[in-house]
């Protein structure tokens, strides 16, 4: 029973990128963004029934660049860590895998089978990569932060004959945002063929 509801989980990447494609600098967000922050909890923590939870994947200097602060704020989500170093589950964290389609497969086994709705892709890079080439990957949530910020780490290409803008789709706000001086505009693309 478990194995049927892998096919049907969602698999989708979230992130926010500035105009060069930047992610952050020394393991930070360059930017401070209360509404874009808002709008990834809200994405992220929402399941359609009590009971249910996101699985939530971490490359593992993501994880350790978030304050332990953050992890109280993700109500109805399990967190798995991608490390090929590491030998015992990070604080916070629910699950420790070492490679990328071992942390997705955790969604089709008992007893995450039951209860996880999607699977969310947070980041790094590295993952993001991972997850834009799986076969399972149906949308990226890619915030367009519409200014120049000095980055180390940044959103890996993807091919957009393959992802397609969408103009609009449900739940997201289709016009430009801005906090503290700096505009945005929250974008989804969907995977096409």
């Amino acid at each position: 029973m478990c194995a049927d509801k892998l096919k049907t989980k969602p698999l989708r990447v979230i992130a926010a990128a500035c105009s060069n494609m930047g992610l952050g600098k020394n393991g930070k967000m360059p930017w401070q963004l209360p509404t874009e922050f808002k709008f990834f909890l809200d994405t992220t923590t929402k399941v359609s029934e009590p009971g249910k939870v996101n699985l939530m994947v971490w490359g593992k200097g993501c994880w350790f660049s978030n304050p332990e602060s953050l992890f109280s704020l993700m109500p109805n989500v399990q967190h798995v860590v991608l490390s090929s170093t590491l030998r015992t589950v990070p604080k916070h964290a629910h699950f420790l895998c070492q490679d990328f389609d071992s942390s997705v497969n955790l969604a089709s086994l008992p007893p995450l089978c039951e209860l996880v709705e999607t699977v969310w892709v947070v980041g790094g890079p590295r993952v993001y990569q991972e997850a834009l080439m799986h076969p399972g990957c149906d949308l990226i949530y890619l915030t367009d932060i519409m200014a120049d910020f000095d980055c180390d780490v940044f959103f890996p290409p993807f091919d957009r004959n393959i992802f397609r803008k969408q103009e609009r789709f449900p739940g997201v706000p289709n016009t430009i945002q801005e906090d503290n001086e700096v505009q945005f505009k929250f974008q989804v693309f969907k995977r096409e063929l």
